[in-house]
């Protein structure tokens, strides 16, 4: 096991924490420890804002919604959604929505469909989730509808009324890191392609649209600046948000190039590496 590594102080006093979920915040159970929950508590309570981002969609949310007070937001599906986890009885309200636009999905779908033969694909819209009969079944969300994706983008389709957040590319055979650098090879600049699993199943957003640029918007709304950000994230699709954010942490677990990427590291999400660093934070203020 590697040593425990130094956390460093934050070099400036925060205005907002921003953390990713799976593999971040939440441990390999799912679970908010108690420590994590007092810690998001009392930051809060000192005035610093906590927003989720999330590759999660809306509705995966609840197991946190009671942990973000205040503001109640966060930005989900990659950046394509900022929603209002307290939006009322029906459930999180959107609140920004960054749509991956219907032909630019179409486009996407022919471009790796040639390039990686074996391609089966998923659509998120904001309303509920739908597949390709031969895209692996989720357990946590069965899907609204089974169709071939053309068929699910279609002008006509039963839910065209819903904007599309992110289409979901797997592969059955292909390693994750190969997969990822093949689809953006094929897809250019159509979209922004990233992974969060630990299978071959990728994420495909609309161009320019990531964690990091919906954090940049909500961040610029406030009047708060990327060095008044701190940032946490485990995976490929956390790169950008910690590379933008003024102090970053990689998890202990994380992907190595996420590692290479955040400004400092803290220890594992099991290990309430988020904590661990937002006690510190609030032990110097």
């Amino acid at each position: 096991m590697d040593p425990a590594p130094a956390i460093r102080p934050v070099p400036t006093a925060p205005r907002l924490i921003a953390t990713d979920l799976d593999g971040t915040l939440l441990r390999d159970d799912r679970s908010v420890s108690d420590r994590t929950v007092a810690a998001l508590a009392a930051a809060e309570e000192a005035g610093i804002e906590v927003f989720f981002v999330t590759g999660r969609p809306a509705r995966w949310m609840g197991v946190v919604s009671s942990h973000v007070h205040g503001h109640g937001l966060a930005i989900c599906g990659n950046g394509a959604a900022v929603v209002d986890l307290h939006g009322g009885p029906e459930g999180p309200r959107f609140v920004k929505v960054r749509p991956l636009e219907r032909d630019a999905a179409l486009e996407v779908v022919t471009l790796l469909r040639a390039a990686v033969p074996g391609t089966s694909f998923a659509v998120e819209r904001t309303g509920g989730f739908h597949h390709e009969l031969a895209y692996p079944p989720l357990h946590m969300d069965p899907a609204a509808s089974v169709a071939p994706v053309e068929k699910l983008l279609a002008e006509d389709a039963a839910p065209a009324n819903q904007p599309v957040l992110k289409v979901l590319a797997f592969h059955p055979e292909l390693a994750p890191d190969d997969f990822l650098a093949l689809a953006r090879a094929a897809v250019g600049a159509h979209a922004e392609i990233t992974r969060s699993s630990p299978t071959a199943l990728l994420e495909i957003s609309g161009a320019g649209v990531s964690k990091a640029s919906t954090l940049a918007l909500c961040c610029a709304e406030r009047g708060i600046s990327p060095a008044e950000v701190v940032a946490f994230g485990d995976m490929p699709n956390d790169m950008e948000m910690l590379s933008w954010a003024g102090t970053s942490y990689a998890m202990g677990n994380a992907h190595p190039d996420v590692l290479a990427t955040a400004s400092e590291r803290t220890v594992a999400n099991n290990e309430d590496g988020v904590a661990v660093v937002i006690e510190q934070i609030l032990k110097a203020l």
